[in-house]
């Protein structure tokens, strides 16, 4: 098995744990991942959390979040929600405006990073696969206990 197929193999099993996942875990399968071009991951994504214990856990799914959408390098849509009937719509108010996509070092790698208009938050990401990816939000205020927030995206 190439190290890659572990890795994806790992993520699986981070994904399905019914307890926590430490940061830790999640920092080393970040390493075994390989980086994405900003280009390829255009289009919708549906999200979810990794539970970790850092403080926005829970958040997003108290926003209804669905996921991300980006449809340009200049226009991503960072907190695509659902509202009361059900329908799609990107949450400017909590996101404080939207996003776009650069290619950014992030851990000595350049790989696709989402960059918030208003505020200074970085999501960056690395390919688990063709449908999936793993994602570090990174930014002056979203490290309060010194870990990152975890998060991942698959194609919709």
């Amino acid at each position: 098995m190439t190290d890659v197929e572990q890795a994806r193999a790992r993520f699986q099993e981070l994904r399905e744990r019914k307890h926590q996942v430490t940061p830790a875990e999640l920092d080393e399968l970040w390493a075994q991942l390989p980086p994405v071009p900003a280009e390829e991951i255009l289009g919708r994504w549906q999200g979810d959390e990794f539970s970790t214990g850092h403080p926005l856990n829970g958040q997003l799914a108290a926003a209804r979040w669905y996921g991300k959408e980006f449809h340009s390098l200049t226009d991503a849509k960072p907190l695509l929600c659902r509202d009361e009937q059900g329908e799609l719509y990107s949450n400017v108010e909590a996101g404080q405006g939207e996003a776009s996509l650069w290619n950014i070092e992030f851990r000595g790698e350049v790989t696709a990073t989402m960059v918030y208009d208003g505020q200074p938050i970085f999501d960056h990401f690395k390919r688990v696969d063709e449908r999936t990816l793993l994602g570090i939000m990174n930014g002056k205020h979203t490290q309060p206990t010194g870990e990152h927030f975890y998060f991942f995206l698959e194609r919709a």
